[in-house]
């Protein structure tokens, strides 16, 4: 239970300070809705469009393939900070990685993934 303890306070604590801070919201902050303030907002400019429109694919692709490589990145950390025990075993390894990173990366281009047009 010794070990618990400091988790179990620190959620306390921390749902304390978010009641607190939500209540101090609720009483204090403004409540003057207006037709104005219900609408949604576009970077400062009128809403155009339904709000369900349709996205282009190319946008989840983006996406999608900046978090795969961010991932695939992370892993090279582990690695780095071990260099001098792998020693040239790890340093063929990263590069073998790196290289299908490369080559993963070079797809993605020549198909358009990366293309804004």
């Amino acid at each position: 239970m010794t070990t618990w303890f400091p988790v179990v306070v620190t959620l306390i604590v921390a749902g304390l300070v978010v009641g607190v801070m939500c209540t101090i919201n609720m009483l204090v902050g403004p409540k003057r809705p207006s037709e104005i303030k219900g609408e949604a907002f576009e970077c400062g400019n009128p809403p155009s469009g339904s709000a369900w429109g349709r996205f282009s694919v190319r946008f989840y692709l983006t996406a999608i393939l900046f978090l795969v490589f961010d991932v695939e990145i992370i892993f090279l950390y582990p690695w780095a900070v071990e260099i001098r025990r792998l020693g040239m075993f790890g340093f063929v390894e990263a590069l073998i990685f790196i290289a299908i990173l490369a080559v993963g990366l070079i797809y993605a281009w020549q198909r358009g993934a990366l293309d804004w047009d």
